[in-house]
């Protein structure tokens, strides 16, 4: 039974066993709301619609849009056109404007994943159509992205400077973006400064083009880079929903908890990631084969090799959904020589038109130059380098020796699933087997994270405990997104500036998880009630 204050899913509140005090604010302020519509709409007031949480999720977005103006990623080069702008030099130049940006984009976020949680909620209620309002709220919460500095990441000022390695004739598998002059004004990251590409010869072509349209302005190659990584969301949904469809899946939870999670749209959009269009491309491979169209889905699974080379680990597994579960190895065998003949084809050509060929394969066993340390592999290599260093080894050669042993660990696991019997569902499995390339990397960034959840949503339903796992984590990936991609003023202390940041999204995590008497249940504050009202 409802309850007065308009929380319909928690009728014991009004007992006052939990949360009574929260329950009487939030009664006071939903009575207001009552009274003033726009009120009542932001604050959860009226009817338990999706509509609700959709409008919440668009005012978290739009305040992520207006600090990033202050805290986002822009170059200080002579051909940027906002670098100097008199309206965006108080939000960047200024303490005050610093704080109240660091403040905008911390919070926002937090209250974006919130007005996602709820969105599940309230899609779970009778007479309501989830899947059309999860479609809905990826593009209305995707909108104000689009006017975004690039947030959480400035990877999309090193796809600009790989661009403009190639329109200079030289090769991103070979040499380096620090080699152009002026590359640090124009915003690629240090870190990635000396590092061969980790992108397919068509997305580098993309890059080159986009560096030659744009005349080097970032602003314009910000946009055209986007261009893509919106095209990236829309195929993702588009073949999540298809994939569903053809398994016999109820397409909105895959659709909810893969594309329209926050740290998907903060990093693709905002963020101005290809890592989208990829994965986009990948499902899109499986959804062809599905439907017996097995040359259309090597070439779409091709193009996105091309566009990033790691899921070239996905080719043996398209290979398996041609041919039936309990088909013999014969079978098998000529579905792999099938895919891989028309990959690589696809790949040569691409490599000859680019001019790069197949420089991805070395460049792409190379990788590891640039580890991070907070991945496992990475952490382990750089130990093992250092003590060797001690005994007068050399620190880099020893360390590139433990990252091989794992690049062929994943590799053997990759192997391992493709060919044991019983074969395994062909999604699940792939999902697998990057998880494993991405787990034994030397290097791992938040959102490659998102490369797996779509894999693993189309292929079963998980416990509760499981999602619960999944949903902390991705507020504490979000979380150390937005500490650690600030972009502040050297003449501001950077320390200070992440501790308020971190101090904001924890204070909220902690509502959230304990407190909220809206989400408080998903977390197992209230472990009576359903992580959908009426369902198990």
């Amino acid at each position: 039974m409802s309850n007065p204050a308009g929380i319909p899913d928690f009728p014991d509140l009004r007992a006052g066993r939990r949360f009574a005090g929260t329950t009487r604010a939030l009664e006071a302020l939903r009575q207001r709301g009552s009274r003033i519509p726009l009120l009542g709409r932001l604050t959860g007031g009226g009817e338990n619609s999706p509509d609700i949480a959709i409008a919440q999720g668009l005012l978290a977005s739009i305040m992520v849009m207006a600090g990033s103006w202050g805290v986002g990623w822009i170059p200080s080069s002579q051909e940027s056109l906002l670098a100097r702008s008199k309206f965006l030099l108080p939000l960047r130049v200024e303490m005050l404007g610093v704080i109240i940006c660091t403040l905008l984009l911390a919070l926002g976020s937090m209250l974006l994943f919130r007005a996602w949680l709820r969105l599940r909620q309230r899609a779970g209620e009778p007479g309501t159509d989830p899947l059309a309002s999860i479609a809905k709220s990826i593009w209305v919460w995707s909108i104000p992205l689009l006017f975004s500095f690039p947030i959480l990441s400035k990877d999309v000022y090193s796809y600009l400077g790989q661009g403009r390695l190639m329109h200079a004739g030289l090769s991103p598998y070979t040499d380096w973006v620090s080699q152009l002059p002026g590359w640090f004004a124009q915003g690629s990251d240090s870190l990635w400064a000396e590092s061969t590409s980790p992108y397919g010869p068509l997305f580098l072509m993309y890059a080159r083009f986009v560096y030659f349209v744009s005349g080097g302005v970032p602003e314009y190659g910000v946009m055209l880079m986007r261009l893509v990584a919106v095209a990236g969301v829309a195929l993702c949904a588009w073949a999540v929903v298809a994939l569903a469809r053809l398994t016999g899946r109820d397409a909105a939870w895959p659709l909810w908890i893969s594309v329209a999670n926050p740290l998907f749209l903060l990093n693709m959009v905002g963020g101005v990631h290809n890592d989208g269009l990829m994965i986009g491309a990948t499902l899109l491979g499986f959804v062809l084969v599905a439907r017996k169209r097995h040359l259309a889905g090597i070439l779409a699974a091709a193009a996105a090799i091309a566009i990033k080379p790691i899921v070239v680990l996905v080719l043996p597994f398209l290979g398996l959904a041609m041919v039936a579960r309990n088909a013999r190895m014969g079978s098998k065998i000529r579905a792999w020589v099938y895919t891989g003949a028309v990959a690589t084809a696809v790949m040569a050509l691409l490599g000859a038109a680019s001019g790069l060929w197949f420089g991805w394969i070395p460049a792409m066993a190379g990788a590891g130059s640039a580890a991070f340390p907070y991945a496992p592999v990475g952490l382990l290599g750089m130990l093992v380098g250092w003590l060797g260093s001690l005994a007068g080894g050399d620190l880099d050669f020893i360390a590139g020796i433990v990252f091989s042993v794992f690049r062929l660990a994943s590799l053997a696991i990759v192997f391992w699933l493709a060919v044991r019997r019983p074969a395994g569902p062909p999604l699940l499995y792939a999902g697998y087997g990057l998880g494993a390339a991405v787990v034994l990397a030397p290097i791992i960034q938040p959102w490659y994270l998102l490369w797996l959840i779509p894999f693993f949503a189309l292929s079963r339903r998980y416990p509760v405990n499981w999602e619960r796992a999944l949903y902390i984590l991705c507020l504490l990936v979000l979380l150390s997104g937005v500490v650690d991609q600030l972009s502040i003023g050297q003449w501001f202390s950077l320390l200070w500036v992440r501790l308020f940041a971190a101090a904001i999204c924890l204070a909220y995590m902690g509502y959230l998880v304990f407190i909220d008497p809206k989400t408080a249940a998903i977390f197992g504050a209230d472990r009576r009630r359903p992580l959908l009202p009426g369902k198990k």
